[in-house]
């Protein structure tokens, strides 16, 4: 019965991304544990792995793992800024922090650019956290300080 009950979780869990991805979907048991899964038991071991590692959303957010960022190289960052602007204006504040690294990472920029990410948000907090205070206003102004710095320009897609 529990062999049942997990095999309907998986497929139930799988099925959106079947489609686009095969039938474990994207994430780090499809693109690095079971890369060349040819069987049945190694397409549910790898769609396991997916799931509860919670690496594939992960994946669809930031493009990576074999996964496709929806929306463009963008995606999932407005959500996080939604989510998270308090804290995430205490960090870019101080130019440093566990929220904008996080931010760093849902973009996708390579640990050897953190510290230029990190500098520019700093430099471009007033733009960013306006009187205003939005998450619009925040990503707006994000992605103009991305774009004027020619080190951060090719996170933007």
């Amino acid at each position: 019965m529990k062999k049942i009950i997990a095999g309907v979780l998986l497929a139930a869990s799988s099925s959106v991304t079947f489609a686009a991805y095969g039938p474990a979907g994207c994430g780090l048991g499809t693109e690095v544990i079971f890369k060349d899964a040819n069987e049945w038991h190694e397409h549910v071991l790898a769609a396991t792995t997916n799931g509860t590692s919670g690496n594939q959303t992960f994946g669809m957010t930031s493009g990576t793992l074999g996964c496709e960022a929806a929306n463009g190289p963008l995606a999932g960052v407005q959500t996080f800024m939604d989510n998270n602007m308090d804290q995430l204006a205490m960090d870019v504040s101080k130019g440093q922090g566990e929220t904008l690294d996080a931010l760093a990472q849902i973009i996708g920029v390579q640990y050897s650019d953190h510290a230029a990410f990190n500098a520019t948000m700093q430099a471009n907090f007033d733009v960013m956290f306006s009187a205003e205070g939005t998450s619009a206003t925040a990503y707006q102004g994000m992605q103009s300080a991305m774009e004027a710095d020619v080190e951060l320009q090719k996170y933007l897609g």
